[in-house]
């Protein structure tokens, strides 16, 4: 246990304001103070959010938030009642008699009186004769009788005509008191008398809906009217609205509410944009994980959990192919360049480089020779993973490599060149991520050591920058350089995906709890935007190739389209909008929407979710 005790002493912790640290440990360190960046709306969410936000503290001393123990809140709520401290002490116990109640006839000592006892003391006398002499002198001015004679002042009689209300001739006269009308005459024309029905409706009405408050009535002369019953009461109202009128007009500044909400473009003026389910693919029997589709769009691959990929073609949803792998698929990515047809497939503790034979067949026959023509390196190089040719049953499936890791591999990228690809494990040492070369079947470990979890990673379409992706942070790596270029802060909790905008400058990060992190990397390390539209976990983000559009699919079973243009111009920020929430897919096993994928050209998006589904929006 790390002992934070703060060895300052009792000085005022104010002296600390500047400093970035609060004080000295027992060891002369300095204590830092936490990082406290939360503003209002992050200390309003916490207040509504966090059921023991009621309990938490702050420790003045070494700036932690601390909650407080329920023996704590006791001790609290027992001193605000002004009770003691301690349970366990009785205010109330009897009174132990410590004199012995029989009054005793000779006195405990019997020495005589002393003779100072009886004789009028100087010093007091001393000390009387100066208070006369400076009572006297006047130095001393002895109590003034109190003046029992109540004082009234008028309110208004100081008004200072040079205040600054004064000045802009801002006086407001006292309200005049509306003059009696025929209605209040000790003899009213009769018209003013209510009849029964009027006094009945009068009497069930509230006080403050009534045109009048008071009934009026009739008598045979001045002499015959009684005293008036509500005078005081009405006095006394005078009086209130004498002294509670207000004495200054409030300046106002119209604001139309309006002004206030960012004008956003209407989602018509946005198109296009998918929003109606067009296909669906069925075929899988269990979740499907994750989808890929080639880079002319015409084929889509699947991964699912029955331990299957399918190959589909996009515009008829018809299953071309179905390769059964032996295990869970995790992750699928469809090779980005057009002239070679291969597709990386995550199983277990292997990733596996399959040729699907679809389409071209020159194309496809031009990918095999290729892996064919490779040269083995005279010397073994040693390396991370190991190279596999594929058997000759895994080929006739269309399997050509196997890259076997020494643990289980849960996702898989290619560089937009397609020679390179990287692939992250499930492991906690500095072996998380890998990145492997196709054409000299060589890998390499880029990192030295771990910085967390990594959850996911990518390569930047243009520029030589590695994205890495771990728990609450995104490191972007110059690959060149080989050092860390930035570290981002999600304001997440979990990261569960992202995914980078063809341009370049800007990545969107999904996370675990229900928000959607937009990165401008040109303008801060700080999310640009955090959006909430989901109710729950984001499992994957989707940027378009080439319209300005991206999507989140979520655990609420439903997808999210937002229209996020990026400006040519740097002055202007990204512009933002939700344009659409797709729904379809089934709530299975508390998952919704497993992966998301927009089309390569067309503006139609593919999700893939846990009711063993693939749907297409167009």
């Amino acid at each position: 246990l790390q002992d934070i005790r703060n060895t300052v002493g009792n000085i005022p912790m104010e002296w600390y304001q500047d400093f970035p640290h609060v004080g000295y440990n027992l060891d002369g360190k300095k204590i830092y103070k936490p990082i406290r960046n939360k503003d209002e709306l992050d200390m309003f969410l916490e207040k509504m959010e966090n059921p023991d936000y009621w309990r938490t503290v702050q420790d003045k001393m070494t700036g932690a938030d601390i909650k407080l123990t329920d023996e704590q809140v006791d001790l609290v709520h027992r001193l605000q009642r002004g009770q003691f401290g301690d349970v366990h002490f009785d205010p109330y116990e009897p009174a132990v008699d410590f004199f012995t109640h029989e009054v005793m006839v000779h006195p405990v000592t019997n020495r005589p009186a002393d003779k100072r006892s009886f004789i009028p003391s100087l010093t007091e006398k001393e000390k009387v004769s100066k208070l006369v002499h400076a009572i006297k002198m006047g130095w001393i001015k002895p109590r003034k009788p109190k003046d029992d004679t109540p004082t009234y002042y008028d309110l208004w009689a100081h008004e200072d005509p040079n205040s600054i209300l004064g000045r802009h001739k801002m006086h407001v006269p006292a309200p005049k008191m509306k003059l009696p009308g025929h209605e209040e005459s000790y003899n009213p024309p009769p018209e003013y008398l209510l009849s029964e029905e009027e006094k009945l409706a009068w009497e069930q009405q509230e006080p403050a809906e009534r045109k009048l408050n008071f009934v009026p009535q009739q008598y045979r002369c001045l002499r015959a009217v009684p005293a008036y019953s509500r005078f005081i009461h009405e006095r006394f109202e005078r009086c209130l609205d004498l002294y509670l009128c207000p004495r200054q007009r409030k300046m106002r500044v119209n604001v139309d509410p309006e002004d206030l909400i960012p004008k956003l473009p209407k989602p018509r003026d946005l198109q296009p944009f998918p929003t109606t389910q067009a296909l669906v693919y069925r075929g899988h029997t269990s979740l499907v994980r994750c989808l890929s589709i080639s880079p002319s769009g015409q084929w889509l691959v699947s991964g699912s959990d029955d331990c299957t990929v399918r190959f589909w073609e996009v515009c008829t949803a018809r299953c071309m192919k179905t390769l059964p792998v032996g295990g869970v698929v995790k992750s699928v990515a469809w090779n980005p360049n057009p002239t070679i047809c291969l597709v990386a497939i995550c199983v277990e503790q292997s990733v596996l480089l399959v040729n699907p034979c679809l389409g071209d067949k020159l194309l496809y026959g031009a990918t095999d020779q290729l892996l064919e023509s490779y040269v083995a390196p005279e010397e073994e190089r040693v390396q991370p993973v190991q190279w596999v040719m594929a058997t000759a049953e895994e080929h006739s499936k269309g399997v050509r490599l196997v890259v076997q890791h020494s643990k289980a591999v849960k996702q898989v990228t290619w560089h937009g060149k397609g020679d390179y690809f990287a692939s992250v494990v499930s492991d906690n040492s500095n072996m998380q991520v890998l990145i492997h070369q196709t054409s000299k079947r060589w890998s390499q470990n880029p990192f030295r050591k771990s910085k967390g979890l990594v959850q996911c990673v990518l390569f930047h379409p243009i520029r030589p920058y590695f994205f890495v992706a771990t728990q609450r942070y995104v490191r972007v790596y110059n690959l060149l350089k080989q050092e860390l270029t930035k570290k981002l802060m999600t304001n997440c909790k979990w990261v569960s995906s992202m995914a980078i905008h063809p341009g370049g400058d800007n990545i969107i990060c999904g996370s675990y709890d229900s928000k959607l992190a937009w990165f401008d990397l040109d303008l801060s390390t700080r999310p640009y935007q955090l959006l909430r539209h989901h109710k729950k976990a984001l499992r994957s983000v989707a940027f378009h190739k080439h319209y300005p559009l991206f999507a989140s699919g979520s655990d609420d079973g439903t997808i999210i389209v937002c229209h996020g243009m990026v400006y040519n111009d740097l002055l202007q920020n990204p512009l933002l909008v939700p344009v659409k929430v797709l729904k379809g897919h089934a709530m299975t096993l508390d998952l919704g929407v497993l992966d998301v994928l927009f089309h390569p050209t067309q503006p139609w998006v593919f999700s893939s979710g846990a009711d063993g589904t693939v749907r297409l929006y167009t």
